[in-house]
């Protein structure tokens, strides 16, 4: 039984994360990049811990455990997007070891949605959904 109507919603944005990256690597063959792997390390974790949080009694350390994952996944892809929509130059080069540059433009749909910027706002609207959890439970 749901429980956490707020964290089953992340749950469910995250898990359709979790499946379009695999659709897009697995399916459609795109290679990730080093950016991408870090947010699928933030993102996939999420759809387990935020199933557990929405069945089980209310308890405030599952909003702090999904919270510093949401904030790095959200980090590195604000930063993918501002390489991808050419904000900034990859100064880091974090990419380097990877033969796939993280400012490939795979998708272009509608000429200005990405990957990256599907990452981006499956993470933001996890995290709207995270404080909207604790707004409900604030007492």
């Amino acid at each position: 039984m749901i429980k956490n109507k707020y964290l089953f919603l992340g749950f469910l944005i995250s898990l359709i994360a979790m499946m379009g990256s695999l659709y897009f690597s697995e399916i459609m063959k795109f290679v990730p990049c080093t950016l991408c792997w870090y947010q699928r390390i933030a993102m996939y974790p999420l759809v387990i811990i935020l199933f557990i949080g929405s069945t089980a009694k209310y308890d405030v350390n599952i909003v702090k455990i999904t919270l510093v994952q949401v904030l790095a996944g959200l980090t590195f892809s604000i930063y993918q997007n501002a390489l991808v929509y050419g904000f900034i130059d990859e100064g880091f080069k974090i990419c380097i070891q990877g033969s796939i540059p993280c400012d490939l433009k795979y998708l272009n749909y509608f000429n200005f949605i990405t990957i990256p910027l599907m990452s981006f706002t499956a993470f933001l609207l996890i995290l709207i959904a995270l404080l909207f959890n604790f707004l409900a439970h604030k007492d």
